[in-house]
């Protein structure tokens, strides 16, 4: 039976791993820097930026969604942000992110939220491809862009120290 929750703070340390396992199947473990301390302050602290939903398949952690609240001015409405979505290899093929994505999509309604925004990394096929079946369009005309570490600093007007 598949259960899909809000998180609680004793869930940080398996946030953590799912986490990790991502950025390992993205490629990208080595940017993984959080901690768990890192994760309780920035979901259950004084001012919690972001939720987390998990999703235990007969009782065992199976998946989650990291998410967090934006807004457009353009519809005058805040909108979601899907940060992370991910699925044990084990739990894969039975429908499950799906289900953490309808769960996330009853959440947005809820809310009276305009949109749910996600970026996907282009090698991503099968990704992309699962994100279209669900009626999902890529917006062809938009770059992301970030700005991090000594740039964000030098933007801010710091030396980095």
């Amino acid at each position: 039976m598949l259960e899909i929750q809000p998180a609680s703070a004793a869930d940080v340390p398996q946030i953590l791993r799912f986490i990790r396992e991502l950025a390992h199947y993205e490629r990208l473990e080595h940017e993984v820097i959080a901690t768990e301390a890192d994760l309780h302050a920035a979901l259950f602290g004084e001012r919690p930026f972001a939720e987390v939903l998990l999703a235990r398949l007969d009782g065992a952690p199976a998946g989650f969604t990291l998410f967090f609240h934006n807004f457009s001015t353009f519809t005058g409405r805040p909108g979601i942000y899907l940060e992370d979505l991910y699925v044990t290899p084990q739990a894969r093929g039975r429908g499950i992110g799906r289900q953490l994505l309808q769960h996330l999509a009853r959440v947005a309604i809820k809310r009276r939220c305009a949109r749910v925004d996600w970026a996907v990394l282009d090698w991503n096929a099968g990704a992309i491809a699962f994100y279209r079946r669900l009626g999902a369009q890529p917006l062809e005309d938009w770059r992301v862009f970030r700005l991090a570490g000594a740039s964000l600093e030098q933007l801010a007007g710091r030396d980095g120290g």
